[in-house]
């Protein structure tokens, strides 16, 4: 039976991962984009050498691998500098994660990625799942989680998409605003009528 593939995303700090985890609990095999980026992006890996070409030796840390939040600094002001950061990682990203894909035994597949309809990755998928949270809440996550200030965590927050973006292609909209159990509990269902389709 071939792989069923779940394409989730949603802005910022809505919660993609917290969904991801409770997907894995269930059964299915998750591949997170993001990961795939911090291993892609480390010294001797497929994208270092480019990215460090494009901004410069002021984003590596002493030990020579790219500070993150530098690096963030830089793309989350300037909507070009984000989208050359992203035509070098991009296509690496959708290479590795094809590998993972192919390799899995899982018959669910969730590819999590807050680029999933920006990069069109979404055309791949059996379903897009997008994840949703009040802005307020995204920011308050953003300012715990990350150490960021309300106007660093604002600026991270408004330098997406508008939510409206992703929500128009979701077949499964997770509404994570409110508590863990709630948000389980959409999860549960909307799993199991996979599993009844299939």
């Amino acid at each position: 039976m071939p792989k069923y593939l779940i394409g989730l995303t949603g802005n910022i700090a809505t919660g993609k991962s917290v969904v991801a985890r409770m997907l894995a609990d269930l059964g299915a095999d998750v591949i997170d984009a993001d990961a795939l980026v911090h291993g892609l992006q480390r010294k001797g890996a497929p994208t270092y050498d480019a990215i460090v070409a494009e901004f410069g030796s002021g984003i590596l840390r002493a030990d020579g691998e790219i500070d993150r939040k530098a690096l963030g600094a830089i793309v989350f002001t300037d909507p070009q500098q984000l989208r050359s950061l992203e035509a070098i990682v991009h296509p690496a990203v959708a290479v590795e994660s094809a590998r993972r894909m192919a390799e899995t035994k899982a018959d669910v597949v969730v590819y999590e990625a807050i680029k999933l309809i920006e990069a069109g990755r979404h055309t791949l998928c059996d379903a897009v799942w997008v994840v949703s949270a009040p802005r307020a809440v995204q920011i308050a996550r953003l300012m715990q989680a990350r150490g960021l200030n309300r106007a660093e965590a604002e600026q991270r927050v408004d330098a997406q998409p508008p939510p409206e973006e992703k929500l128009k292609y979701a077949d499964v909209v997770i509404d994570n605003g409110g508590s863990l159990a709630a948000t389980r509990e959409q999860v549960e269902r909307a799993y199991a009528a996979i599993r009844l389709k299939r």
